[in-house]
């Protein structure tokens, strides 16, 4: 087995949630923890956001749904896209939430319902407000609630929008919000009421007090990172994941060597260079190299000394007495230093939700609490 896992702390993400309840109060808050909990292991995040006073949670894939019944969840468990027809038996025997957008999944979610007897069987309507992934525009989705109103086996418990920019954009997200806010009017002048009307993410949660409504779909905060630096300055956010490995090998090379796959870049003077088993197939990208990526070794930055392989990356730690079994910190703190998902973001053009999705199932995950 290698030295190299991911730590997951769970009291992070529990007060991540108490923190975010508090600043977004009275409104209540749905915890996303499709993906498998954003790379941090969705049924560990999942009761760790209950802890923290989620009451509802989301997934994608009904699959994401049935692990976390499977692992004990009783909470209302939203999908938040349609998923396809054959799953929607699934769906109703583990007593998950659909997202509907189109006519034709309603009625085959309702003729499911009826035949497993769980009828009124509650959906939730998505009103595309500007997103334009998936929803039904309000027009349409004026029809599709009377739709959802008039079949008894059906009811209409909630309707959502999502925000594609709340985190840049307060003057679109607000028309979002208010054509949100329009359409929930428009259902309660025709008699149609409904229990929950929700659309921020974590940016609109934190950024927007106008989008809370009656929940919010808080992802990336929970698990302590923020969409931009500013998202939310006034909210303590604590970020739960740590990417760990250790040295497994030791040399040392002269100036002028060039470590690892097409031998990219020369050492600049001799170098003890130590070898760390975590590569691109665990999700460190290979451009990091490239980039100016650094890792944590005893408290301190080392950099990349050549190209991130498969399975293996090699380190530049100059002249420091660095020794086999010395734990390397990719992302999280060791000491005083920290690297982060944002600084790995930054430096790869990306977002640091990407950068936490990414690593796979060859790393395990190991859960605790606090110091623990």
């Amino acid at each position: 087995m290698r030295p190299s896992w991911i730590e997951v702390d769970l009291d992070a993400i529990e007060a991540n949630v108490r923190a975010i309840r508090a600043a977004i109060a009275p409104a209540d808050l749905c915890a996303v923890v499709k993906a498998d909990g954003y790379g941090h292991g969705d049924i560990a995040a999942a009761h760790a956001a209950m802890a923290g006073g989620a009451t509802w949670l989301a997934v994608a894939l009904v699959a994401e749904g049935v692990r976390l019944r499977e692992g004990g969840v009783d909470l209302p468990i939203l999908v938040l896209s349609e998923p396809l027809d054959e799953e929607i038996q699934a769906m109703v025997e583990w007593s998950l939430t659909p997202i509907v957008y189109r006519s034709g999944f309603i009625d085959a979610v309702a003729e499911i319902a009826q035949r497993e007897d769980t009828t009124p069987y509650p959906v939730h309507l998505k009103v595309d407000t500007g997103m334009h992934r998936v929803g039904a525009d309000p027009s349409t989705a004026i029809e599709l609630a009377r739709q959802i109103n008039a079949d008894e086996r059906l009811e209409l418990e909630g309707i959502s929008t999502h925000f594609p920019v709340a985190e840049a954009d307060r003057d679109f997200t607000a028309r979002q919000v208010a054509e949100l806010t329009e359409f929930r009017n428009r259902l309660a002048a025709e008699g149609i009421d409904v229990d929950y009307a929700h659309a921020a993410n974590t940016a609109g949660a934190l950024d927007h007090p106008d989008a809370r409504l009656d929940f919010a779909r808080v992802g990336i905060g929970i698990y302590g990172l923020r969409p931009t630096p500013e998202t939310g300055r006034g909210v303590e956010l604590v970020p739960a994941m740590r990417v760990v490995s250790a040295v497994t090998f030791v040399q040392r090379l002269p100036a002028g060597e060039r470590p690892s796959y097409g031998r990219v870049r020369p050492l600049p003077r001799p170098s003890t260079v130590v070898t760390v088993p975590l590569g691109y197939a665990d999700g460190v990208p290979r451009r990091l190299s490239e980039l100016g990526g650094e890792v944590l070794i005893r408290g301190r930055r080392y950099p990349f000394a050549g190209t991130v392989t498969m399975d293996q990356v090699v380190i530049d730690v100059g002249d420091d007495a660095i020794e086999v079994g010395d734990e390397v910190v990719f992302i999280g703190r060791q000491g005083t230093e920290e690297v982060t998902a944002t600084e790995w973001a930054d430096k790869l053009s990306t977002i640091n939700y990407e950068v936490v999705c990414q690593f796979g199932p060859r790393l395990p995950r190991r859960y605790f609490k606090g110091g623990s």
